[in-house]
């Protein structure tokens, strides 16, 4: 079954950040990911131009427009409303290239191959955790995947945190935890998710080997935006995620 792949896009004539979302979406048409995966794309409020862009998307593309920024969580979540049982679903930002064809194939292999896999993710150039790293949160592990005589053999990365530019939940994992949260409209859906994962005992890693570039330089108004809505939340995900480690919150999300 083709998994639901969705993105959420908030561009607005301020932020300037028009150019990535049109660069990410091309770049996934270009590589045939709409025959591989059901593309979600959800607006949040945005620009002109984006909502001319996206309504000349194929129509193999499912677009849902938002009058305002309900923020990523809660666009990403309108998409996975929709899935069907045992359909895994990836959650992908609006400012990355992936320079594969196969990225999403190899990533079901990988949550095959291993299903105790909560999370799979591409790692960004960007990214510092490697094998040894003296900061523990930082320190990962190199794991063979189970293997079958004739089959390609699979490195993955174990990790704690799995970045949230690119991602893929199994569809196992998703029955226990439901959907994406975050108290704000930017930032840590991706760092609740991985805590989550962990404590419905799955565990989370990257497949290093494919290439991915994260395309927003961190120089439009947008930066500072996210880097101020997250910290203004930080701490009520610091209390929360203690809470579910604790077993006092549950992580099972409904809807929202």
């Amino acid at each position: 079954m083709k998994p639901i792949l969705a993105m959420a896009v908030n561009n607005t004539d301020e932020n300037e950040r028009y150019k990535y979302t049109h660069e990410t979406i091309t770049s996934l048409l270009e590589n045939g990911i709409q025959f591989k995966s059901k593309i979600h794309i959800i607006v949040n409020g945005s620009c002109a131009k984006t909502l001319d862009f996206v309504k000349k998307l194929p129509i193999v593309i499912k677009v849902i427009i938002n009058n305002e920024n309900i923020g990523t969580a809660r666009a990403i979540n309108k998409a996975w409303l929709l899935k069907e049982p045992n359909q895994h679903c990836i959650k992908m930002d609006d400012d990355c290239v992936i320079k594969s064809s196969t990225w999403i194939e190899e990533m079901i292999e990988a949550i095959e191959r291993q299903p105790k896999i909560g999370i799979v993710g591409l790692k960004r150039k960007d990214c510092t955790e490697y094998p040894g790293n003296p900061n523990p949160d930082l320190n990962s592990e190199l794991l063979m995947l189970p293997h079958k005589m004739g089959q390609k053999w699979i490195i993955a990365e174990k990790q704690p945190h799995i970045l949230g530019t690119c991602q893929m939940y199994n569809y196992k994992l998703l029955e226990m935890m439901g959907y994406l949260y975050q108290p704000g409209l930017y930032g840590y859906d991706d760092v609740i998710a991985s805590h989550k994962s962990h404590i419905a005992g799955f565990i989370n890693v990257m497949l290093p080997h494919i290439e991915i570039d994260h395309i927003d330089t961190g120089a439009t108004p947008y930066q500072h935006w996210k880097e101020k809505t997250a910290g203004e939340v930080t701490q009520q995900v610091i209390t929360e995620v203690n809470e579910m480690l604790q077993g006092i919150r549950p992580i099972y999300q409904s809807y929202y």
